[in-house]
């Protein structure tokens, strides 16, 4: 399963390490972002990790060369309409998502797949009212991308079976482990894993511990690999609280799944993790 054009939508942190991923094993890509300055995030990005993978072996210089020669970064979303495959991977907004599924659909393909990294939003209300709601599904990839081996496959109402199975076998081939998911908000992971940030969270505004020493429990005694608060650092609190709401709001504001104010107030202020230099702990010492 190799030779597919992508498109990937969103040069951020998740877009560009989805790209990265396919163009490693071989597929065509088209990484499309708006602001050009995001597309030379990315170049660098692309840079730094294909230069790491050189010095360790992993690929030689020529192999570095053709996965930089199979992208593409572009600014019109036109570009995308030969793509077989088109992976959204913009901010958790499904004003935004549905706007951006409203044009691909009107400019690919009709047997185009059209995908989306959500990590929390319906599948089901993405597809609504769109033509071909069968080919629009889920590819939910983890943070990061190049390296978390877990994809959720999300069907909606709408999804078809044969268009499952198709991204469940593309996952396979880009040496991931897919799942099935439901269409629920959350679906597996994010759901299982408010409790992990809400409850530590709370223990934070009780008073109970501070950060460093709830991270520190939990790694050291409890066998994480990263305690909650590193790990928002790392997804970016500015994401995490937004797949909070869109839960809480999905299960009609049931109070387990009740967002922070801490986690307001900090994505308010722009304090929002490692991208930002600042989150819970200070990147820029």
């Amino acid at each position: 399963m190799t030779g597919y054009q992508i498109g990937v939508v969103g040069a951020g942190t998740m877009g560009s390490g989805i790209a990265l991923v396919c163009a490693k094993k071989g597929h065509r890509v088209l990484l499309l972002d708006v602001d050009p300055a995001m597309l030379e995030k990315a170049k660098a990005y692309f840079q730094s990790v294909l230069s790491r993978d050189v010095k360790k072996g992993r690929i030689s210089e020529e192999g570095k060369a053709s996965v930089f020669r199979s992208v593409q970064f572009v600014q019109d979303l036109k570009k995308l309409a030969d793509s077989d495959i088109v992976i959204e991977a913009v901010s958790e907004r499904m004003d935004l998502k549905k706007s951006i599924f409203r044009s691909l659909s009107e400019i690919c393909r009709p047997d185009a797949l059209l995908l989306t990294n959500t990590s929390s939003l319906s599948i089901t209300e993405i597809a609504g009212g769109l033509r071909n709601p069968e080919r629009i599904l889920g590819m939910h990839f983890f943070n990061p991308a190049p390296v978390m081996p877990l994809v959720e496959v999300v069907r909606g109402k709408k999804s078809g079976e044969k268009q499952a199975k198709f991204v469940y076998e593309f996952a396979q081939n880009l040496g991931k482990v897919p799942v099935y998911a439901n269409d629920t908000p959350g679906f597996i992971v994010n759901r299982v894993a408010r409790p992990y940030y809400n409850e530590a969270l709370r223990i934070l505004e009780d008073r109970v511990a501070g950060v460093e020493q709830i991270d520190r429990i939990l790694t050291e005694a409890g066998g994480f690999k990263m305690g909650p608060f590193e790990l928002q650092d790392l997804i970016g609190i500015d994401v995490n609280f937004a797949v909070t709401e869109s839960v809480y709001s999905g299960f009609f504001h049931e109070r387990r799944f009740q967002p922070s104010r801490i986690q307001q107030k900090m994505v308010q202020a722009g304090t929002i993790g490692r991208k930002s230099g600042e989150g819970y702990y200070d990147y820029d010492k």
